[in-house]
């Protein structure tokens, strides 16, 4: 919780000197561990601590010798981009007797070792605290035993232990995201979209198994992020008769001019007596009743592999760095803690609560409690399963409530990876509530000229996993046609709209406000998703396009780094978009390892440049001999890309060359990204239900006449919730010349990125520090969690 202003905390003030941490990787690999592994020890040798690799999870920390090995700095140099864990991880049978911990305690003592580093998963991280707990026994038996002084009890009194969630299953109970599970719906959504596309050509089924042996969220997201037919999860079993439903559904979806079914199995999947479902029943299944041409794949151990994700990058160096300030800020009775996300905001919570609340979901599949074991998963979880249902099981016409209202959906401004999947949502949701649904192409400008027509629910099919927009988009404003579009709004007797973009759509919003003065026809509910790549609009934290656009630029970065390390002695120096807002350099820098992201929000003069080229140049007299330097597009008028590069050449002349790279609209285009994909989903599933709601409350006298604020607003996600916000709220919020918000949260991960480059600097840590407690689903309202 943030302190008040007199009480800022700093991370200069806290020092690691005289403290040892080892950081150990334990259970199943995930891609991310090795970013969470670079993060703890740059952050634990920054603060001034000694730090140490367990090679090999718990074996190595029993086995000592050279699996307990001091890092340095260049020791975890180009791991950010490896998936698995370059430390090693093996499960280990001998951690779990007495004599074995006594062995770790003994290796751990002889090198001064008190606080340790877990990244694994549930299992490992219970293993991790029994240890804590048994400690000072442990140490006790090993004085009587002779092995090590008297005065070493006193000395190593307490170990001290961090968790972070490394699974790929996203199963562990007060974490919103664990490290590795958006990789790991990367590769199955890559996987997914290439069999829909041999599928389509031969009319096939595909039955698809992915990991999950208890936790069905693989399955489940991503047959939300790619609009499956069916969906087997072993929280949520499938009713009775549920075989004859399924063929109904294929067949219908055949029928409907659909050349294609996917189902997805998580390799747990279970009925309602507990009994197994696997991918053969399907593939028989189907095949009987319906005789379709049926294949199975089973992803298998490719989901655990491949380069991480860029939201595995920055999430893991964010928790990471949170490990380390959690082990210089904790005291003997500090309980355990694991850090984790929620929202979109680091949370420490205490490590034995959160699980419990994990082993209480296994405890309640068992006994068939399933709705408690969903409501255990946590809202995210929740959320998703509801949106799921909403979306791919459509509703016979006679069971479909009538509502009289037509909703119309748009895009503006430029294009953005998530688009298409919001607009799909938003006419689904729309039809099942009872509207009649209008899709506008080419924006305001079409409005204007009456590109408007219905869209019914088998006209979105497939939209889910199609990059730009399908609408077609321009970033007209509307208030140079605002009689045009007004005469369309009252031909088609349009009763809300929906806006999908970016900046443009938020003043867009704004002029159909101020017009409701002269034109009653604006006189309806009015909602904003935010969808841009620059992620440059108010009132929200997240845009629908960035991650995909970051992964863009992360995948670059990448290979023009291997690229480097081939010619040894190379600075890259690379342009990115966003206008003035300097999110993807920064967050990009984060993610990619990058030495200096340059942006408008943060000013920067001559004394800087030719800092960060004799930091450079420090630096090529180490064994990591290339640099990566991100400059956001507008964040200068005079120091351009071209300024700065032959900045460099000449200031690293006979030290280093440079080459630089303009990544350009690269970064707007490509299928869009899991997580961008469930984030226009679900919010826009979630302004549809808004929508309705506004109306019901505004429907008086046989007409629509909604007025108020509060009937025009956007919908983001603010820390950790989703808010409807009015437009005209925003409004002093926002800086309109640089079209950026006054304040955004991602500034705070600046310092982040210089700690993990080696610079001198200030780092705000007053958010931190706080131990909270797991909260049991929360009530309705806050219902946010986007994080996938």
């Amino acid at each position: 919780m943030a302190q008040p202003q007199s009480k800022k905390i700093f991370f200069e003030n806290l020092s690691g000197a005289g403290k040892a941490i080892a950081v150990l990787t334990s259970g199943g690999d995930a891609q991310g561990m090795n970013a969470a592994v670079r993060a703890v020890v740059r952050m634990g040798l920054y603060v001034g601590a000694k730090v140490y690799f367990i090679h090999e999870g718990y074996q190595g920390m029993v086995d000592g010798g050279e699996n307990i090995e001091e890092a340095s700095w260049e020791s975890v140099s180009s791991m950010l981009q490896v998936g698995g864990t370059v430390i090693g991880s093996a499960r280990c049978k001998e951690f779990r007797s007495h004599e074995g911990r006594l062995k770790a305690a003994h290796n751990l003592v002889q090198q001064g070792i008190t606080n340790l580093c877990v990244i694994g998963g549930d299992g490992s991280l219970t293993g991790a605290n029994l240890f804590r707990e048994e400690w000072s026994g442990l140490l006790t038996e090993l004085v009587e035993q002779g092995l090590i002084e008297a005065d070493a009890v006193q000395k190593y009194s307490a170990l001290h232990i961090v968790g972070m969630v490394g699974s790929i299953d996203n199963d562990f109970c007060g974490t919103d995201m664990t490290i590795g599970t958006d990789s790991a719906l990367h590769r199955i959504i890559e996987v997914v979209d290439a069999i829909m596309t041999t599928a389509q050509s031969h009319q096939r089924t595909f039955v698809l198994e992915v990991m999950g042996r208890h936790c069905g969220y693989l399955a489940l997201v991503s047959a939300l992020a790619c609009g499956a037919d069916w969906v087997l999860i072993p929280e949520m079993p499938p009713g009775d008769g549920w075989e004859d439903k399924m063929c109904e559904k294929l067949s219908a979806n055949r029928a409907g001019m659909k050349r294609l079914n996917i189902i997805i199995v998580a390799e747990g999947a279970i009925d309602r007596s507990n009994r197994p479902i696997t991918t053969d029943n399907i593939k028989d299944l189907v095949v009987k009743c319906l005789g379709f041409d049926t294949r199975v794949t089973i992803l298998g151990h490719v989901q655990r592999g491949g380069t991480p994700s860029a939201f595995d990058r920055i999430l893991a160096s964010r928790m990471g760095v949170e490990a380390v300030l959690a082990l210089l800020e904790t005291t003997a009775n500090t309980p355990a803690c694991v850090v984790s996300l929620c929202g979109n905001q680091s949370v420490r919570l205490p490590l034995m609560e959160c699980v419990q609340m994990t082993q209480e979901v296994q405890r309640a599949m068992d006994g068939k409690r399933f709705e408690e074991a969903v409501k255990l998963r946590g809202r995210s979880f929740e959320n998703n399963l509801k949106t799921y249902k909403l979306l791919a099981h459509r509703k016979p016409e006679s069971e479909l409530p009538v509502s009289n209202f037509n909703v119309a959906v748009l895009n503006v401004g430029a294009p953005s990876a998530g688009m298409n999947a919001a607009v799909r949502s938003a006419v689904r949701v729309g039809i099942s509530e009872g509207h009649k649904m209008f899709a506008v192409s080419d924006g305001f400008e079409g409005f204007s000229k009456g590109q408007i027509k219905e869209v019914k629910w088998a006209d979105v099919g497939g939209w889910t996993g199609q990059g730009g927009s399908l609408l077609g988009t321009k970033r007209t404003l509307p208030a140079k046609h605002v009689d045009k579009i007004a005469e369309q709004m009252r031909e088609h007797n349009i009763n809300a709209l929906l806006i999908v973009g970016g900046f443009e759509a938020f003043e867009s919003l704004l002029q159909l406000y101020e017009a409701r003065t002269t034109h009653e026809d604006f006189c309806i509910p009015m909602c904003m998703l935010p969808a841009t790549i620059s992620n440059n609009v108010p009132g929200t934290d997240l845009s629908i396009g960035a991650d995909t656009a970051l992964n863009a630029i992360v995948e670059t970065c990448d290979r023009i780094k291997q690229s480097a390390s081939g010619t040894k002695r190379r600075v890259f120096i690379i342009e990115t978009m966003g206008g003035y807002c300097g999110y993807l350099a920064s967050v990009g820098g984060l993610a990619a390892g990058a030495d200096a992201a340059y942006i408008y929000e943060e000013p920067f003069d001559i004394r800087d440049l030719q800092a960060n080229v004799e930091h450079l140049t420090e630096k090529m007299k180490t064994s990591i001999q290339r640099g990566l330097v991100l400059r956001n597009e507008n964040c200068n008028e005079n120091y351009t890309t071209d300024f700065i590069y032959q900045l460099y050449s000449e200031e690293g002349r006979g030290v280093f060359d440079s080459r630089k790279n303009v990544l350009g609209h690269m970064q707007q285009g490509g299928a869009p990204s899991p997580f961008d994909r469930n984030f226009g989903t679900k919010i826009s599933a979630k302004a549809m239900q808004w929508v309705t709601k506004k109306l019901v409350e505004t429907f008086r006298q046989g007409r629509v006449f909604a007025n108020t604020e509060d009937t025009c607003c956007l919908l983001g996600m603010r820390r950790r919730a989703l808010v409807f916000q009015p437009v005209v709220q925003l409004k002093g919020e926002t800086d309109f010349v640089h079209r950026i918000p006054k304040e955004q949260w991602w500034l705070k991960l600046r310092p982040l990125m210089k700690i993990l480059a080696k610079y001198k600097t200030s780092y705000d840590v007053s958010d931190s520090g706080q131990l909270e407690h797991v909260v049991r689903n929360r009530p309705k309202e806050s219902d946010a969690s986007v994080t996938m």
